[in-house]
């Protein structure tokens, strides 16, 4: 397990860079093994380094698909989320952070794809044009989605200007539909925090 300050979301490109010897003892396991994957839970309470922190229980499962050795004893690492997973018991963190974990169960619901074409998506241009506008780094709202309702609803999730604390209740919801009724009412918000802030600085 690779608890991060961040959220993973399937689909979603991870890079890391591995140096506690912990963790350089957990990329030799796995990429020992065929799988090379990895669990990612958001760190709710703590500190990255160290271990005392508090994790989720709802993760996501990364496969390792790019490494490279850097100076000082690091490596990069380039995994992308594969699938939800649901962390059933915590183990010892011994010699690094481990878990007895299951997939995490989606609700596949293909009427989500009106939602994201229709709200979601729309919305979620509108709100990195207001980013690009004030200054602020952001994707080029110019991105399309996939047709597959799933991956779409993913892709827009992985875009969006989430805080992990958001991030992690759009990656806990199942169905896909519930997903993005979130999803659109947090670009709600930020939407409509960005118009304050764009209006206040005026012409």
């Amino acid at each position: 397990m690779f608890p991060l300050g961040t959220v993973l979301f399937p689909h979603m490109v991870l890079p890391l860079h591995v140096f506690e010897p912990r963790y350089r003892a957990l990329l030799e396991d796995v990429l020992a093994a065929p799988e090379r994957e990895i669990g990612v839970v958001l760190i709710a309470r703590g500190q990255e380094v160290g271990g005392g922190d508090r994790r989720t229980d709802v993760g996501t499962v990364a496969r390792v698909i790019r490494t490279e050795e850097l100076d000082g004893g690091r490596a990069l690492v380039i995994a992308i989320g594969t699938r939800r997973l649901q962390v059933e018991r915590w183990l010892a963190d011994d010699p690094y952070p481990r878990a007895e974990v299951a997939d995490r169960i989606d609700t596949h619901d293909h009427r989500a794809v009106q939602g994201v074409a229709t709200a979601t998506v729309p919305r979620l241009r509108r709100v990195l044009a207001l980013q690009a506008d004030l200054g602020q780094d952001a994707v080029e709202p110019t991105f399309d989605v996939a047709e597959d309702p799933e991956v779409a609803c993913w892709q827009a999730a992985i875009l969006s200007p989430l805080n992990p604390h958001d991030a992690q209740r759009v990656l806990t919801i199942d169905a896909c539909a519930e997903r993005l009724r979130l999803l659109d009412d947090l670009l709600a918000g930020i939407e409509e925090t960005l118009q304050l802030e764009r209006d206040l600085e005026g012409p």
